[in-house]
């Protein structure tokens, strides 16, 4: 009996996907556990595999499309002994539904080759609109943002003439190409039309701004998401705010002394910590100290944890990502520190596992690097904390009657009042600062 390829829900949110691209074409022999095709959701780009054997004998969604709804069919695959055309020809009515596909994190290597045997579509001429918007799926314009690619210069060779990652690949290979004349005289200015999905409130803002004054750039999934989570958080969980300053003089001594020990690889030191893989272990030992903080809520009950299991957002382009640390309070400050490096170069290249991001009982934010003092930052739930981590920098501090100058940071707690209170927040932050303030304490 024919099998149904379905869009997976690769997490447990995923409403929508889009089809990056197929590495199996029709008429290919397909074995369980072979990767078919690159779904890309709001946070990763995913490759999927086949839970069935056959002959790939109908692709239903073509590569590029956007917005897949879960449980969509995407393809049919002929079981063996069945007629392959014939299965396509009724593309899969009747077919059973494929088990939902595993998703396995993408290669480091090279994509594979644009149409991988499958013959390409006409192209077309990438739709604008407006003459400002050109349509390209997300995937596409990461890779010719990152090649210097103007997609302007391409034509398009998916559904409705959009540009996808084949296209990006083929400019790419052909090298640069020369640049469109200038015209003379350029046209008249237009009113940009409202998104499609455009309210009344979207419509009234357009009108504030004179026609050709701006460029509208669609939401991505991700962008999308981050909202919708972020509006939600503030509307249902009760913040409230603690700071504290904590003095860096003995943290970056110390961890000066660990850096300059550490061994030469390849001409290279093996690892170098950061202020942050600090504050992550000192994070997770605070949440053990203060174990009635190490909590998500939910309205049944409390969910308290074991483990500290440390989020900490990443900024990647078109938005923020939050990988997290496992038994961040059992491993040591190189480990951390090598997590970290490995999870962020993943993130930037949208390599995670859903796994590596989802979860967590805590979280932490630093914008210490861009200079900015303090901030608060937004819970993400279901967490019931997150740490904003500000810059460190020299101040002018009074000890014993005397003015001093001291390295501090200052740090604000968020926490979600419904789970931990006043009271309890200021004795997690107390025990962080201890913590920090005193780092021998998270080498032992």
């Amino acid at each position: 009996m024919p099998v149904q390829i379905l869009m997976p829900a690769l997490s447990p949110t995923m409403e929508k996907g889009n089809l990056a691209k197929w590495l199996k074409a029709e008429g290919d022999s397909v074995k369980s556990g072979d990767v078919i095709a690159e779904i890309e959701t709001d946070k990763a780009t995913m490759e999927v595999e086949a839970v069935d054997e056959g002959i790939l004998a109908k692709i239903l969604v073509a590569a590029g499309t956007e917005d897949i709804a879960v449980n969509t069919p995407i393809a049919v695959i002929a079981s063996e002994g069945e007629d392959v055309a014939s299965v396509a020809s009724g593309s899969g009515s009747g077919a059973k539904p494929a088990p939902a596909p595993t998703a396995s994190p993408a290669p480091a290597a090279s994509p594979a080759p644009a149409v991988n045997g499958a013959h390409p579509a006409p192209t077309a001429p990438a739709a604008t609109a407006g003459g400002n918007r050109i349509f390209a799926s997300p995937l596409a314009r990461r890779i010719a943002k990152d090649a210097g690619i103007d997609l302007a210069s391409l034509n398009g060779s998916g559904p409705h003439g959009r540009i996808i990652q084949r296209d990006v690949e083929a400019a790419k290979a052909a090298g640069p190409a020369e640049k469109p004349a200038t015209p003379t005289a350029a046209p008249a200015p237009v009113a940009a039309p409202a998104p499609a999905a455009a309210g009344a409130q979207d419509a009234m803002t357009l009108k504030l701004y004179e026609p050709g004054s701006y460029e509208l750039v669609p939401h991505d999934g991700m962008r999308k998401t981050i909202a919708k989570r972020l509006v939600e958080s503030k509307q249902t969980v009760p913040h409230f705010y603690l700071s504290a300053d904590i003095d860096l003089g003995a943290l970056l001594k110390l961890r000066e002394e660990i850096n300059a020990g550490a061994p030469v690889k390849d001409g290279k030191p093996s690892y170098k910590i950061s202020v942050n893989d600090f504050v992550i272990k000192g994070l997770a030992l605070a949440l053990q100290r203060v174990p009635d903080a190490n909590v998500s809520w939910t309205e049944a009950a409390m969910l308290k944890h074991r483990h500290s299991d440390v989020g900490v957002a990443v900024s990647i382009p078109g938005g923020l990502i939050t990988p997290v640390v496992r038994k961040a309070e059992l491993k040591t400050l190189t480990t951390i520190s090598a997590e970290m490096k490995d999870f962020a170069a993943r993130a930037r290249a949208r390599k995670l596992k859903p796994e590596e991001y989802q979860g967590g009982s805590t979280a932490v934010s630093n914008l210490g690097m861009f200079g900015v003092k303090d901030f608060a930052a937004i819970i993400n739930p279901p967490h019931a904390t997150i740490l904003a981590v500000g810059a460190g920098s020299e101040r002018a501090v009074v000890r014993g009657g005397q003015i001093v100058i001291a390295t501090e940071m200052t740090v604000t707690l968020s926490t979600d009042h419904r789970a931990v209170d006043g009271a309890l927040g200021a004795e997690l932050l107390a025990a962080f600062r201890d913590l920090m303030e005193k780092p021998m304490s998270l080498l032992v």
